[in-house]
Order: structure tokens, then C-alpha cells, then sequence
């Protein structure tokens, strides 16, 4: 039976193996798919789990319970060596070892791009994890603890400070998500000033979510700016030490909470750990029928989609000519690569992928939106409601989106969950404090001299 090697659990990961399972017939292919972490993220939920708006386990999708039929492997892929069709598997626990296959597809996603700006990686943090959303989450409601105990001054503005770095979606949608955050918690903070808080959007390109036109992207500054948000347009980071962020224009921030969106990258340690094709970006070459290799050139038993692959646009709206790295691609480039390897071992011929943007909706906080399809463009509570939507009938599975549909239904009458959690990174705070502990052992006492006889005693006395 051909083995099939699924390299990431993210969306072009899961969708493939679970299309497998609809595809392949019994008995047709053993499919094992390899990812550290238990769950696909489903990520544009981010950052309304960051506002706590929607809960951050119903935002990702368990493997094991969505994937009966594959083989779940929880390690990472930290080799790849195609020309013999071995892998090298570094599990979670136990020593590393080598997996032979005879398809592998690698869906390795991205990670957060930085460059190397002083103070950055020591400071900030990404968003492309849940762990990341829920950590971003709890620092904020924990700053605001903090500074209701202030006074007002530079350290209670400090903590009030919320800075993105990235005008993308992910940037402004985080952005504006803690800005809506930030003034649903000022009306439990008797002692916090909507003044107060501070947020700003640092980005270096002369506008902000380039998916959108500038008609919409404008509305949003607008928006932004009546909620008491700061756009720096035309402005870059130059440094981060301390929490102090400093701006090319000369300014300075001190922020405890730096949140970094601007860019993302190929997941490095699959692709340089591999003898796969690698294009410029560092992603991996990919034909538009989603096999690795040229148009000219077929690497045979490879294929790649997602965020780590270079795929053609065919419609001629890509960058440089390639699909731009967001979940629409991921998730139908997997859905026709699930296809094509089925198509190639019943000897068919595969299709090549073609997608043409169906438009962008964006989340910018409670009952506020965008939505751009084409020419058409939405704003405010109608867009918002498009947002939620389309992305509560993307998320993969019913029982995922009755989980995110239900959450919201009862925010609706309830208000968004406000606990802050931030000691779960620490759980062992409370115990620690009070377990009982062994004493210390005391030293040893030097052993008494012995008694004197009597007799003894009197020869001492007669001397």
C-alpha cells in the first residue's frame, strides 16, 4: 500500500488528509500526517480570540477526533530526503527516526518574518498561534489590573500602551479588535480614563490592508481614529529595547504589549531541512497542478500547497505571479491537491489550480466591519456581519462551527468573556506557595565525652 506523508497540521495539512479520507478508497493508500500540536489553527478567529470575543479552543480543529482514517504523529518533520523518499521524524518525546514514503506532501505553513531590529525579538510577540492570541489576551486584561492600582504617570501609560507592528489584515484586525477590548474593560475600571489607553498601528508602507481599495482602506483610518486609535503611515520600527519602541520619525513608545504582523515566511526548518526545489522567497517551487517542480520539470511523489509553497496564480493576481499566502489559497489548493494525488495514483492526469479572489472581509471590533468583493464595498454593521458569516461557514466541521456560532449567540445576550487567565502559564503559583516542605537536616552533634570511673575520680582529686 503507497504511504503518504503529510508534512504540517495547518489548513492545507488537515484539508488534505481529511479530503483523503473522502477520496481514497479502502485499502488504497496509508495516510500519516505529522505536526507537533494536536489541532489546526483556524486563523483569522486570532483575533477575536485576542478581544475574547470567541473561545480559543473553539477556534482550532482537534486532529485525532476530524481524522479517523489517517495516522496522527505528533513531531516534527526535521529532515527531508526525497531523493531516497525518506523523512526524519523528531517526535515529542523519544529519539528521532527515519520514515519512508512514497508520497509526501508538505503543508509546513509559516511563521511569523521579523527582521533584526534591536529589542524585537526579545519583546514582542506574533500572532499566528492560538497561544499567541490567548497570551496577547491576558496581558492586556492583566495590564489593566496593574495600572488601576497606579497613579497616573509613565508607567501606568506604559502599561496602557498597546502597539501593532503591521498594517495588513492581521495587523489591523488585532488593532482594532483590542481597541474595541479595551474600551468594553474601561467601564469595570472606575479608576481608568478612556484617555488613558493608547494604541498605536506602526506601518512602513504608505497605506494599510492592501487587499481592500483605498476608498475602504481610508474609511477604516477614519473609523480608527474616531475610536481613539494612532495609524502611523509611512513609519518604521528602528528599535524595541526595554519595551521602548522607536519609530523612524524620531518618537518614542514604552509598550508593554508589542504585537509584531508584518510579514511572515515559509516555515524554515522544513524547508532548509529538505532537498526540495526552493524558489527566491524561500518557499517551495510548485506547479500549478500543486506537484513540486517547475513547468518544465516534475519532482515525482512530491506535492506542496499553503503558506510554504510557491504555486502559480494562474488568473494574474498574484504577487510576483504567485497566490498570495492567506487560508483562501490553503484551503482550496488542499482540496484539489487531495484530488490530484488521488487522480496520479489511478494513473489520471491532475488539474491545475486556479482560484480568483472572491474579496476580503475583515473584523474590526464588535458590530464594525469591511467587506470588498471586486468593485463592491461594505462598511460598518452589514460588513460585519459578512465577516462573521463567511468565516463561521469556512470553519471546517459542524461540530466546529456549532461550537464558534453557539459562543457568539450567547455573547450576544451575555457579553464577551472578560476572565483574564494569565496564571495558567504558571499553574503551579498557588501550590508552590504553600506545600509543605522537608525540614532541613541538622547538623550532627559531637559525641559527649565519656563519664569518669570513681576511681578515676580520685586520682584526679589526689593529684
Amino acid at each position: 500500500m503507497p504511504k503518504i506523508l503529510i508534512v504540517g497540521g495547518g489548513y492545507a495539512g488537515f484539508y488534505t488528509a481529511w479530503k483523503l479520507e473522502k477520496h481514497l478508497r479502502r485499502g488504497e493508500a496509508d495516510v500519516t500526517i505529522v505536526d507537533p500540536l494536536p489541532y489546526m489553527t483556524y486563523q483569522p478567529f486570532l483575533p477575536e480570540v485576542a478581544a475574547g470575543s470567541i473561545e480559543a479552543r473553539h477556534s482550532v480543529v482537534a486532529l485525532r477526533r476530524h481524522l479517523k482514517k489517517t495516522h496522527v504523529v505528533a513531531a516534527k518533520v526535521t529532515g527531508i530526503d526525497h531523493a531516497h523518499k525518506v523523512a526524519t521524524i523528531t517526535p515529542i518525546a523519544g529519539e528521532p527516526y527515519q520514515f519512508e514514503y512514497d508520497q509526501i506532501v508538505v503543508t509546513a505553513g509559516a511563521v511569523s518574518r521579523t527582521f533584526p531590529i534591536p529589542g524585537i525579538a526579545d519583546n514582542a510577540i506574533g500572532l499566528k498561534t492560538i497561544e499567541e492570541a490567548v497570551a496577547i489576551r491576558d496581558r492586556l486584561m492583566s495590564n489593566f489590573d496593574k495600572a488601576a492600582q497606579l497613579p497616573a504617570g509613565p508607567e501606568r501609560d506604559r502599561l496602557l500602551t498597546v502597539i501593532v507592528v503591521g498594517g495588513g489584515f492581521a495587523g489591523i484586525e488585532v488593532f482594532a479588535e483590542l481597541r474595541s477590548l479595551a474600551s468594553a474593560l474601561l467601564k469595570n475600571y472606575p479608576q481608568l480614563r478612556f484617555e488613558d489607553t493608547h494604541f498605536h498601528l506602526i506601518e512602513a508602507m504608505g497605506r494599510i490592508m492592501p487587499e481592500v481599495s483605498l476608498k475602504t482602506s481610508e474609511w477604516v483610518l477614519k473609523n480608527l481614529a474616531k475610536r481613539g486609535a494612532n495609524v502611523h503611515l509611512d513609519t518604521q520600527v528602528t528599535g524595541a529595547v526595554g519595551g521602548n519602541v522607536e519609530l523612524s520619525t524620531g518618537e518614542t513608545l514604552p509598550s508593554d504589549l508589542i504585537i509584531w504582523t508584518a510579514g511572515v515566511m515559509a516555515n524554515p526548518t522544513v524547508v532548509r531541512g529538505g532537498d526540495l526545489p526552493v524558489e527566491e522567497r524561500g518557499r517551495i517551487r510548485t506547479r500549478a497542478d500543486l506537484r513540486v517542480g517547475t513547468e518544465d520539470e516534475v519532482v515525482d511523489g512530491a506535492w506542496a500547497a499553503g503558506d510554504v509553497s510557491a504555486v502559480p496564480d494562474l488568473t494574474g493576481g498574484g504577487v510576483g505571479g504567485y497566490c498570495v499566502p492567506n487560508a483562501q489559497h490553503a484551503v482550496r489548493q488542499a482540496k484539489l491537491l487531495s484530488k490530484n494525488l488521488v487522480a496520479v495514483l489511478r494513473g489520471e492526469v491532475p488539474k491545475e489550480y486556479f482560484h480568483k479572489n472572491l474579496g476580503a472581509v475583515a473584523g474590526l471590533g464588535l458590530y464594525i466591519g469591511v467587506f470588498q468583493s471586486g468593485k463592491i464595498a461594505l462598511t460598518g454593521l452589514l460588513a460585519w456581519f459578512a465577516h462573521r458569516g463567511y468565516h463561521g461557514l469556512a470553519m471546517p466541521s459542524w461540530e466546529r462551527k456549532w461550537r464558534v456560532l453557539w459562543g457568539w449567540w450567547n455573547n450576544f445576550w451575555l457579553g464577551r468573556d472578560l476572565v483574564n487567565l494569565s496564571t495558567v502559564q504558571n499553574p503551579r503559583y498557588v501550590f508552590e506557595e504553600f506545600a509543605a516542605r522537608p525540614r532541613p537536616a541538622q547538623p550532627a552533634e559531637a559525641p559527649a565525652a565519656p563519664k569518669a570511673s570513681g576511681a578515676e575520680k580520685q586520682k584526679v582529686a589526689a593529684s
